[in-house]
């Protein structure tokens, strides 16, 4: 009973390239996870659900939902606030209007980004998310190597590698998220190279 679910990996015509798919399941999963699929023409990851099968794509996509009713949507007062804020904010300094890319992040502008992998996409020149527990505004990675002296000036964050935690808008300083997020744009764009 229940959907079955496998992944099928097709790499130059190898038959032999099947799995499960990474769905979650009651079952038990494999003891042994399947190498990825090298990337390149020709390769296809496809998913089959019921017998359809389908070609998954990224996961975080612009979609048609409203940023308006989004933001509505956050629960916490205080925090739907500092999004309509940060949201203002990042649509002066990117020149975009707001998208909603996914459920829950809030993007402005697109730009194209490929890796040495050869993995490719699409993504936000700027994004945030109003999370529950901190607002994540997402930047360039290696922000923090980057904008030391910009972070010195922000006041109370956390750090991951592409991302910036902030609790509250109010305890920041304006400024140096401005600078912080306007560079990020700039890398995004190809302009902006320093590290200072």
């Amino acid at each position: 009973m229940g959907t079955k679910c496998r992944v099928i990996r097709r790499v130059s015509g190898d038959p032999r390239a099947n799995s499960r798919c990474a769905r979650p399941s009651r079952r038990r999963a494999a003891t042994r996870p399947e190498p990825a699929a090298p990337a390149g023409p020709g390769n296809a990851r496809l998913c089959e659900h019921d017998g359809v099968a389908a070609r998954k794509g990224p996961a975080t996509r612009p979609t048609d939902a409203p940023v308006t009713g989004f933001l509505a949507g956050v629960p916490d007062e205080r925090r739907r606030e500092d999004a309509r804020r940060l949201c203002a904010m990042m649509q002066e300094i990117t020149g975009e209007p707001p998208a909603m890319w996914g459920t829950s992040i809030i993007g402005f502008g697109t730009y194209h980004y490929r890796y040495a992998s050869g993995h490719e996409g699409d993504a936000p020149l700027a994004g945030f998310s109003p999370r529950r527990q901190h607002l994540v505004i997402y930047l360039a990675s290696e922000f923090a190597d980057r904008y030391r002296q910009a972070l010195a000036r922000l006041g109370p964050h956390k750090t991951g590698k592409g991302c910036l935690y902030l609790t509250r808008l109010d305890d920041v300083d304006p400024g140096a998220l401005r600078e912080l997020i306007g560079r990020s744009v700039r890398v995004h764009q190809g302009i902006d190279r320093a590290s200072a």
